[in-house]
């Protein structure tokens, strides 16, 4: 691993962005997104997906400077069509409507179809919790996840975002896939020419599988195979609770946008499907005391920092610590990354002739 500071890497993909026609604001808000990605250890979501976001500017998929379509709109609610634009600016954008209406109406929500991968859910929530709210977010993806005794994938990995504010400027962040695993960590053992664990995923034949090459291209071509739902293979460990919470995450983001869902969004070989958000923001005041809850907030986590540690183990985490560690240290020591991404996104920038920062 090479660490790079973390403001020479916003940059670099700033400059890549910039030199693909996006606008000054599209590039610095989808290169801020991606980088913190890699600043909380999220490598999967990180810069290493840079490569399917130029081949999807190159190839029309994703569309530079286009403002979505408004199909409905409350005080308090909010329908879009994102109309190819890009995944990253949009959200954030979209999350910040979403915590204007709360602010004025106590609450608010959003559904976007026809957008573009936006990233790590959990920086979208966390704009709400820094605002003394709870924050949402959720996206669909490509259908990669199989249902429990099924062999064909049916949903995306659709991970759910939850952040809460706490007191002593923590936070508490909830941010999962609703899958055992996300194909960007599929995709991360491929590049290292790594073997996957068992219990991650099944073939064609709705069998696990330890292969990550042969995993991904039966998923890229839809040949069967896929993903399993958070929990694992079958009734025994309720994987069938994940495979639920899966098709949840479609009915907020692609029914309510009417979007495309389930098993009709597909990726291409060279760049990611349009898919589907819904964001939401509810304001803590309207149920209790701020201070209060987020002192109680602090008191629940320190509860469970201290409770005692299982044999063998050093420490016990709540959702988000880990992350948020991660990304004080990233901010400290720069952002860490291996030396495999390192080259993948150079050769990019050489295309572009925008020079990648020295570590």
């Amino acid at each position: 691993m090479i660490r790079i500071h973390r403001g020479d890497l916003e940059l670099y993909c700033c400059n890549v962005f910039l030199a693909l026609g996006l606008s000054q604001k599209e590039a610095e808000d989808s290169s801020q997104i991606l980088v913190s990605a890699d600043a909380r250890g999220i490598a999967s979501h990180g810069i290493a997906r840079l490569w399917r976001y130029a081949n999807g500017i190159k190839g029309g998929i994703m569309q530079a400077g286009i403002r979505p379509l408004v199909l409905r709109q409350t005080p308090q609610s909010l329908v879009l069509d994102a109309q190819g634009a890009m995944g990253l600016s949009l959200s954030k954008e979209t999350m910040g409507s979403v915590i204007a209406m709360a602010d004025n109406h106590g609450i608010g929500f959003a559904s976007v179809r026809n957008s573009n991968h936006f990233g790590i859910a959990g920086f979208y929530s966390e704009m709400a919790a820094r605002k003394d709210m709870i924050g949402i977010s959720m996206t669909n993806t490509a259908a990669l996840g199989v249902p429990t005794f099924a062999r064909d994938a049916m949903f995306g990995t659709n991970p759910i975002a939850v952040s809460v504010p706490v007191s002593g400027d923590r936070m508490f962040t909830l941010d999962m896939a609703t899958t055992c695993v996300t194909r960007g960590k599929i995709e991360a053992y491929e590049l290292e020419g790594k073997s996957i664990p068992s219990g991650w995923a099944v073939n064609s034949f709705g069998v696990g599988t330890n292969d990550a090459s042969r995993l991904l291209e039966d998923m890229l071509f839809q040949r069967g195979g896929g993903l399993l739902p958070l929990g694992g293979e079958g009734e025994d460990f309720s994987g069938y609770k994940g495979y639920g919470l899966a098709m949840l995450v479609d009915i907020l983001t692609a029914q309510l946008s009417g979007g495309v869902f389930g098993k009709h969004v597909m990726d291409s070989q060279q760049t990611s499907a349009r898919v589907c958000h819904f964001f939401g923001a509810i304001r803590l005041d309207l149920f209790r005391d701020v201070c209060d809850f987020k002192k109680d907030m602090g008191r629940m986590l320190d509860d469970i920092a201290t409770s005692r540690v299982a044999q063998g183990e050093n420490k016990v985490w709540y959702a988000g610590q880990k992350e948020h560690e991660s990304e004080e240290e990233s901010n400290r020591l720069g952002v860490p990354l291996s030396d495999k991404i390192v080259e993948k996104i150079k050769e990019i920038g050489k295309d572009l002739h925008v020079a990648f920062p020295e570590d």
